[in-house]
């Protein structure tokens, strides 16, 4: 299951050249995450007011072709790897004609606000921890 969103490319998110700068990128990873976290029924705020938050521990990005200001952009986000304690995430950054400009991955687990120790999606959230095996084909 992939969840596409929509990104208005700003101007003060390009360089000089007016393309994309880099570290925007993973700001537009965040937007996809996010509205991918929404499609499925959920949301980050209810899991943080429970006290439980969701750093990322690992980043990876690929560049293709350059995005610039003015041109239609989305964002493609899906769930890569689920072992119910870290979730990976996929992500595209495609063009209006579907051309990849850039491609990734951010790898997440849940933690304890107080402490940052390690807390299992699937005991604490039982219906993030389905949806995300539905989202993988694994049922």
């Amino acid at each position: 299951m992939k969840v596409k969103t929509p990104i208005q490319v700003r101007y003060q998110e390009t360089d000089q050249m007016g393309v994309v700068y880099h570290a925007n990128y993973l700001v537009w990873f965040e937007i996809g995450r996010t509205a991918f976290i929404e499609n499925l029924g959920f949301n980050y705020h209810d899991m943080e007011k429970s006290g439980i938050v969701s750093p990322v521990v690992d980043a990876h990005m690929y560049f293709k072709q350059p995005i610039r200001y003015g041109q239609p952009a989305y964002v493609e986000t899906w769930v890569e790897e689920y072992d119910g304690l870290r979730t990976t995430y996929g992500y595209q950054v495609i063009d209006e004609d579907g051309n990849v400009a850039v491609s990734g991955t951010t790898k997440h687990v849940i933690v304890k606000k107080e402490n940052f120790r390690p807390v299992s999606l699937r005991k604490k959230f039982p219906d993030w921890h389905q949806a995300y095996q539905k989202a993988l084909g694994v049922e």
